[in-house]
């Protein structure tokens, strides 16, 4: 089995609900951050890292998302017609991006679930998981330091990041000893959104894992966890016992680059805020409207 990571997994099941009624019949992953949809940022960054194989796991009403990946004869011509070759190239860039598949998950179950409804495609090779709610800054990427981590010990590589303890509870929380390198941990227990007394650090699990397809039979063993889901953090507490032999091993590797989380409402208009007024085209003017609008609220 090679150790090299060729294969991305989108989970893109949810509901969305946070953002009713905005999510009632646009997928929350269509949602735009800035002037592109939040899907679009999460699978630059896989191919970024050179995973150009992805799969999307879907649900009812996900149509949207699919069209965005797909080509727009229509609007391509009427762009060609005007020579407008710039909003054009915008158009067609999703299309090109990866070779793009989707299975739809059925019953929503739980994150573990829709990793294991990827299980068909994946294939016995290792395979990154990708969720939208996380948008890593292009400038800090995460992948690549993963990817080196899984090809040098092999089993399953997550993606951590300190946060206030007082937020712990909104997280899956690991459990870790140091490793010789300062930002790579072993990961020896996981607890998906402890309370804050029984927190065991405050490293919490963001949404980039890379998975030993050893993952597949565990989940398959996996009982449904907190919310009768069942749950991949309680499939990779497993792993983290198990030999490495047996594509056992969880390490996390602890991200301290720019996150933006566009599953909470009050994290995406920030998201919005910061990544346009780092914009060339959009950022002096929002900067300077931005200063005058604070001034007001003081």
């Amino acid at each position: 089995m090679s150790k090299v990571v060729r294969k991305a997994v989108v989970p893109a099941a949810g509901l969305g609900t946070r953002f009713l009624p905005a999510t009632k019949a646009t997928p929350k992953e269509m949602l735009p951050v800035v002037d592109k949809p939040a899907i679009q940022y999460v699978v630059e960054e896989a191919v970024a890292a050179g995973l150009e194989d992805v799969l999307f796991i879907t649900g009812r009403s996900k149509r949207p998302l699919e069209d965005h990946f797909d080509r727009n004869f229509e609007l391509e011509e009427a762009l060609e017609r005007k020579g407008d070759s710039e909003r054009l190239g915008l158009v067609t860039e999703p299309t090109e991006l990866a070779r793009i598949h989707y299975v739809r998950q059925g019953d929503p179950l739980g994150l573990g679930h829709a990793v294991l409804v990827a299980e068909n495609h994946v294939g016995n090779e290792p395979f990154a998981v990708l969720l939208g709610d996380d948008l890593i800054d292009p400038r800090d990427p995460i992948l690549p330091k993963m990817m080196q981590v899984r090809e040098q010990h092999g089993g399953s590589v997550i993606c951590l990041m300190e946060v206030p303890l007082e937020s712990i509870s909104l997280y899956g929380c690991a459990a870790v000893e140091p490793t010789s390198e300062n930002d790579v941990v072993q990961v020896t227990d996981l607890v998906e959104k402890p309370e804050v007394s029984q927190a065991p650090s405050s490293l919490a699990v963001i949404g980039r894992y890379l998975l030993d397809p050893a993952v597949f039979e565990v989940l398959r063993n996996t009982a449904p966890g907190r919310g009768g889901e069942i749950q991949l953090t309680d499939a990779l507490r497993v792993l983290a016992s198990m030999p490495e032999s047996e594509g056992g091993g969880v390490r996390g590797v602890v991200f301290s680059g720019r996150r933006y989380d566009t599953g909470d409402r009050l994290s995406y208009l920030q998201a919005n805020i910061m990544l346009a007024s780092e914009r060339e085209d959009l950022g002096p003017d929002l900067r300077v409207w931005l200063q005058k609008f604070v001034a007001t609220l003081t």
